[in-house]
């Protein structure tokens, strides 16, 4: 998961001095090869069949076959930094980031193709929405001013999770209530911002799904569902208004996590929700099911928590890394990998 860590790439990059020259376009500029980049930012990790990949700063790509103990640099077209993955098989992934940016790959994260920027998006915003700028809809309103500010000072928007039902069904959320929806493996990407109930335009930070149910979560407590019948994704109360970083959906089971260690668990689909007391008081920002069916949380400050009772309640897991955690994936049997401020981790579980 993927949403906190886009917040983290200026804090990560604070300290950077200004340049001498005016910067090359990282729409433009692919991913410059560095024997640093596995411990450099980290703000994603996925499995593609057993395959490990990870994305983070300036479009660094990395793929390892061998659980972690080696990572390959991928050859990705962009320098953006990249803040979510998403395999729907072992071959075929997505990743999105940071300038409207989603990326495809059709060989397991090796070799990567462009399918959306923030110009292109920004212009299909305008496009689809501008014809219907009269219409009473605060979310549509919202949205085109976006797409048209983006396009008089540059794209800047980032998408910040992204997720597929299958290998043509995925969606892609971001900033300000950015929705993109593909029913084609990403060949188009329509915007969809217009079907969200989020008047206020919070940030959209994690979407996931399961079994034909699908969830969004974001800012201020914001939690949404999939209505299939109206096409829309519709407000679920919870009683947390605090901000969610990320999303577990299992079968029965919905795990919404973020701010301060909260999470909350819902075993009826939404319709009644118990806190989960997690030893954590930073914000839970990545999670993962393992093949053994347990669930792994990560928090910024470096903490890692199992849960072996569908969420029901977590426990730490011995020890505290040296760097804020952003995803986590499974790496193979006893062990998880994990990503973070200063690139990927394997740590060993019993």
């Amino acid at each position: 998961m993927r949403g906190f860590t886009a917040l983290c790439c200026a804090w990560l990059l604070a300290g950077v001095g200004p340049l001498q020259a005016a910067p090359a376009d990282p729409l433009q500029l692919p991913a410059q090869p560095s024997r640093l980049a596995a411990a450099s930012p980290l703000f994603a990790i996925a499995r593609a069949g057993p395959r490990l990949v990870a994305a983070g700063q300036r479009g660094h790509i990395l793929v390892s076959d061998d659980g972690g103990k080696r990572w390959d640099q991928a050859a990705v077209p962009v320098s953006v930094d990249l803040t979510a993955l998403h395999f729907a098989s072992a071959q075929r992934g997505w990743a999105v980031g940071h300038d409207g940016v989603i990326l495809h790959t059709a060989d397991g994260g090796r070799h990567w193709v462009q399918q959306l920027d923030g110009r292109r998006a920004a212009a299909l915003i305008v496009e689809h929405f501008g014809p219907r700028v009269r219409e009473s809809n605060t979310e549509l309103k919202a949205m085109l001013g976006e797409a048209q500010r983006m396009q008089a000072e540059g794209p800047d928007l980032p998408f910040l999770d992204v997720w597929f039902e299958d290998e043509r069904t995925g969606y892609a959320v971001g900033a300000f209530n950015l929705l993109f929806v593909t029913t084609d493996g990403g060949t188009t990407w329509l915007p969809s911002s217009d079907r969200v109930e989020n008047p206020k335009g919070h940030h959209l930070y994690a979407i996931r799904g399961h079994g034909g149910e699908v969830y969004a979560a974001g800012e201020l407590g914001l939690l949404l569902r999939l209505d299939r019948a109206s096409k829309r994704f519709a407000a679920v109360a919870l009683p947390y208004p605090g901000t969610w970083f990320g999303l577990v959906v299992a079968p029965e089971l919905v795990i919404a996590h973020g701010l301060r260690g909260n999470a909350w668990r819902s075993r009826d689909g939404g319709r009644s929700w118990q806190q989960v007391r997690t030893p954590v008081q930073t914000g839970l920002t990545g999670s993962a099911v393992l093949d053994d069916g347990r669930i792994a949380l990560v928090s910024q400050d470096g903490r890692v928590l199992l849960s072996t009772d569908q969420g029901g309640s977590f426990a730490p897991v011995p020890g505290t890394r040296p760097m804020a955690l952003f995803g986590v994936a499974p790496a193979g049997k006893g062990s998880l990998a994990l990503v973070g401020a200063r690139g990927v981790h394997i740590e060993g579980i019993e």
